[in-house]
């Protein structure tokens, strides 16, 4: 309905003027010769009413003086009310007509007009006019909340430009009062040339000041052929978000809290995540104002073991909100192009770094040269991830949500959706998820191994760390966790024999025990114990 009403209803200035003044509780008097057609006008704060008419008087060339006691409003045009004698004036000390001009310091030689577009979505545009003779380098900015024609804005701002540079010329002389009908906005032809009464002060004489005006810069100029569009409309629709719960990766997240990564096309602008405990009293979480880059894998990625290069052949993506690029094999090293591949379930995420990306179709990358099971993620590896894998690059767009600690492990229920358009809009996306805070999880032991002790087996392992364990200063790397322990599970054909829990990193077999495990493939699984998380992924070996 506005879009409509709004554009068929232009008002001339003259009504636009007198709404003003009568809600100003002022007079109206004249208003015959005011001229001109108003799309619309933006107030945006309360004031007076002639802090409301000033921007209407800059933009449509429109003078307000006084008139028998009630305000006047009268379309500036140059065309001449009274001819003065110069031998009338009434002689000053500093001379009977003193003309001054302002400095071409002074002069803008560029005015910027800010408008609002008529033919557009009613987008905030600029006007931009230089003058012929200027070099552009003093600018002034202009601000008219009106909408307007781009052609209109352009000529206003013409008009505006030659109306500055003409008014540098001033002059003040003083008329007898026999010429008391002489007032503010009259303009007078005084010694060949146009001058507009801006400020008169009667006392013995008619004390006047005034600046130079010329007809032909109020003259329409001719039409541009400039033209506005209307911004396609484009539906919103529902986003897309994927819940990552990841290790720690920079070491400066918070271990326990999940990240959020939303795509959309159209993006809305700003996406909102809301939380509650239940299906009502959803509070805001967190913000994200600019889209991830999601991907779905178009091949399949075999697993590959972390620490080496992996050379195999590249893993094609398609990716959606954005694009990647390739790194320097250093720049890699020191964490760049981070990525992470699931099955968009929360916590099966593996951790990959890649050093070339090709684009190969629209969308379609190609990912090779990779370092795989980063950040520990190597114990969750699959054999291989399959077709339609979902693919996240890690950018500053992907955002941790605030998740306390004591809901770890709880199902709490989100909605995601446009920011604007509330937590309870049809196109919200819902989800009931639950985080076990994957950044508090140990990493898989390292160098697994198994040797003949005599009759018994030893085996033995070395502790890795989530914390601060890239530094190759340090000798050894820090526990990351409030003690050193491990969890040994011995296994026969798969099947779990026994439990136990060890303080260091090896752990002798006895004969006589392995003996009483009886016949079949027996294997020994480890994993670090934390007390707030529990055991991490298990390494195996087999004995034997």
């Amino acid at each position: 309905g506005h879009w409509l009403n709004g554009r068929v209803t232009a008002q001339p200035i003259e009504a636009v003027a007198a709404e003003i003044i009568g809600r100003g509780g002022l007079n109206g008097g004249e208003m015959g010769q005011l001229y001109g057609l108003v799309r619309g006008y933006a107030l945006a704060d309360v004031g007076t009413a002639r802090a409301a008419l000033q921007p209407l008087m800059l933009a449509c060339g429109f003078d307000a003086m006084e008139r028998d006691g009630t305000l006047a409003l009268r379309s500036r045009s140059a065309q001449v009310d009274v001819v003065l004698d110069p031998a009338a004036l009434v002689a000053r000390e500093d001379g009977d007509l003193t003309q001054t001009r302002a400095s071409e310091v002074d002069a803008a030689g560029r005015l910027r007009v800010s408008y609002l577009d008529a033919e557009g979505d009613y987008q905030r545009r600029i006007a931009d006019v230089l003058r012929a003779d200027a070099d552009g380098r003093h600018v002034l900015d202009q601000d008219a909340p009106i909408v307007l024609l781009q052609d209109e804005a352009r000529r206003l701002a013409e008009r505006w430009l030659t109306e500055v540079r003409v008014g540098r010329d001033a002059a003040g002389f003083s008329l007898p009062p026999s010429a008391l009908g002489v007032g503010v906005g009259d303009v007078v032809d005084l010694g060949g040339r146009r001058w507009r009464i801006d400020r008169a002060e009667q006392t013995e004489a008619l004390s006047v000041e005034a600046v130079r005006v010329e007809p032909g810069v109020y003259l329409p100029g001719p039409d541009g052929g400039e033209r506005g569009s209307m911004a396609r409309f484009v539906a919103q629709g529902p986003v897309y978000p994927v819940f990552l719960d990841l290790p720690l990766l920079s070491g400066r997240e918070v271990p326990h809290a999940p990240h959020l990564a939303v795509t959309a096309t159209p993006w809305p602008g700003r996406v909102a995540l809301w939380g509650a405990e239940g299906e009502d009293g959803f509070t805001l979480n967190s913000l994200l104002a600019a889209p991830c880059v999601i991907g779905e894998s178009l091949t399949a990625l075999p697993a590959a073991r972390p620490g080496l290069w992996d050379r195999g052949p590249a893993l094609r993506v398609r990716f959606e909100g954005g694009a990647t690029a390739s790194a320097s094999l250093l720049a890699v090293l020191n964490g760049a192009n981070l990525a992470a591949i699931g099955d968009g379930s929360v916590d099966r995420w593996e951790m990959f770094q890649f050093a070339n990306a090709e684009l190969v179709a629209p969308g379609v990358w190609e990912l090779s040269m990779r370092l795989r099971g980063q950040a520990g993620t190597n114990g969750i590896q699959p054999a291989v991830w399959p077709v339609g894998s979902h693919v996240v690059l890690i950018t500053p767009a992907v955002t941790q949500i605030d998740l306390p600690l004591a809901a770890r492990g709880l199902a709490r229920v989100w909605r995601v959706g446009a920011a604007q358009r509330g937590f309870d809009d049809p196109d919200v996306v819902a989800r009931t998820l639950t985080f076990d805070g994957i950044g508090l999880r140990p990493y898989p032991v390292a160098h697994l191994r198994a040797q003949a002790l005599g009759a018994d087996t030893r085996l033995a392992w070395l502790r890795r760390t989530r914390v601060d364990g890239d530094s190759w200063i340090s000798p050894e790397v820090p526990l990351g966790e409030e003690r050193e322990a491990y969890v040994l599970r011995v296994l026969r054909d798969g099947g779990v024999l026994r439990t136990l829990t060890v303080t260091e990193n090896s752990w002798i077999y006895p004969a006589a025990l392995r003996a009483a495990d009886g016949p079949g493939q027996i294997s020994v699984a480890v994993a670090q114990l934390s007390d707030r998380f529990g055991p991490g992924p298990f390494r195996s070996i087999d004995l034997p």
